[in-house]
Formats: structure tokens, sequence, C-alpha cells
């Protein structure tokens, strides 16, 4: 399974070595660029990690092409802490949706279409894994890189007890998108790319839907607390990613209680 290194005609991953429970193999920093073109596009530049940092802008150089803009898919530090430092590498402006993540660049619109040296590359709000989330549709490559809404193997934590209601939509908007602009390569924030666009989404829909069947199955069995909720569910959880799992637990039962779905009396 090759991550760094791999990809698609305009998109090269360079892995970020931050292995860990919820960065999977590392980050993937994503270097975009049209074939021929001298400017680049580099998407989520990753930790504050200088090494990392400069093997990306070296990569650029040593392909005597030249960092135009980077773009961070959401807020978290592993995509984004070390954006200031690549700016000043690099001389490009960082765009984010959030401003306190942007570096010298300008937000993110959805449906926005951002032109660099004859790569089109389409800005795509998918709040849910965190509200600033963003995809990026590579129209010419039929490949949408995904940040942490779609992860090469596993499923995302849910960012805020409010998040799984956008996030459905976020998926279910994805697979239509994937299916009108005929995507065949997904590009993560962590693992490796995938093939199946269609299939991981319906797959990652269908897990959701799941997982809240089982979160009805837990509270119908008389579980009231997100810690007895989560023992139900995730019954072989490590102690390591169980914060994880009881913010994923709050998000389905937030979900469940908007949609009138939750007993009166269970505490949320």
């Amino acid at each position: 399974m090759r991550i760094d290194g791999s990809g698609t005609l305009r998109a090269t991953c360079v892995l970020c070595p931050n292995p860990g429970p919820m960065t999977l193999e590392g980050t993937n920093t994503w270097i975009l660029r049209e074939p021929g073109a001298r400017g680049v596009v580099v998407v989520d530049p990753g930790p504050h990690d200088e090494r990392h940092l400069e093997r990306v802008a070296r990569t650029v150089q040593e392909q005597g092409a030249q960092v135009l803009m980077a773009i961070v898919t959401h807020r978290h530090p592993d995509h984004t802490e070390g954006s200031r430092y690549f700016s000043e590498l690099t001389g490009a402006p960082v765009h984010a949706v959030d401003p306190d993540m942007r570096v010298g660049g300008a937000g993110l619109v959805d449906g926005e279409v951002l032109t660099v040296d004859g790569l089109a590359v389409r800005v795509i709000a998918t709040p849910g894994h965190t509200d600033d989330s963003v995809c990026l549709l590579v129209e010419s490559d039929n490949a949408l890189l995904t940040g942490d809404t779609v992860l090469g193997h596993g499923t995302p934590v849910i960012d805020g007890d409010d998040g799984l209601g956008p996030y459905m939509e976020s998926l279910y908007r994805l697979r239509e998108i994937a299916r009108e602009h005929q995507v065949r390569t997904l590009l993560p924030g962590h693992g490796p790319i995938l093939s199946s666009p269609l299939s991981v989404l319906s797959s990652y829909i269908d897990h959701r839907e799941s997982r809240l069947e089982q979160v009805r199955t837990a509270v119908r069995a008389g579980a009231t607390r997100v810690a007895e909720i989560v023992d139900r569910v995730y019954p072989d959880i490590s102690e390591q990613i169980r914060g994880a799992a009881s913010s994923s637990v709050r998000a389905q039962l937030r979900y469940l209680a908007v949609r009138g779905e939750l007993p009166a009396e269970l505490e949320v």
C-alpha cells in the first residue's frame, strides 16, 4: 500500500511522517499541477514539521515549478499547523474557510473555482468532520480531494455534537457529485487513494446509518449515558481512541434528538 508518491496525472502525495490513531499513516500533503505548467497548488501543508514542509517545497522546486497557492481543507493542526512556515518558505498565500487558518490568503466559497496556471480546482463545502471542512474537485483528473471527510481507511470523527446532520448531507452531496462528474479517484487527507468513489461513499453512508441503528438499539435497551452507549456500540475499543468514540456517540445522540427519536428523559 504505497501512499507517498501516489496520485493521479495532476496530483502527487507527499506523506508527512506523523502516524497515529487519528492521522493513520500520516497527513497527506497534495501537490497539484497542470501537466507542463509551472504553477503549483499545495493542499494541506501539514503539521509544523520543518523537514516535511521543506521536502514539499523542495519537491516542487526540483520539478522546475513554483508554489503559487496553498489550500487547507479544514482547521485541524495536522493539516494547518505548518501553514505559516510553508508560506514563508514558498511565498505562497494560504487559503482557508476559517480566517484564523489563512496566511495572506482569502476565504473559500462553496462552488468557486480556483485557477492556477491552467489548473482548475472547485471548492465543495462539506461540513461535518469540522464545520469548515471542504473538498476539492479536480474535474480534469476526475479526482476529488476529500480532506478528512473521507479517509483512505476507517471513518473520521465528527467534530461537535451538531456535526452529524451536516456530515450526512455532505456524504450524500459528494456521492451525487461523484456521479455527475464521473469521479474516478478519491484523494484523502490520510490513508491511501481510493479508486471506487461511489462504492466508498455508499459504504460511508451505510456505515453511519448502521451506527445510528446501534445507538437506537442501545438506548432502547436502557443505556442512558454516553459511556454506556460506547460500551455497547464499540465493545472492543481501545482506551487510546475512546474519546473519539465518545465524541461520535454524542454527535449521534444529538442527531437522533433533533429528529425526535430519543426519549425526553435521556440526557444528550
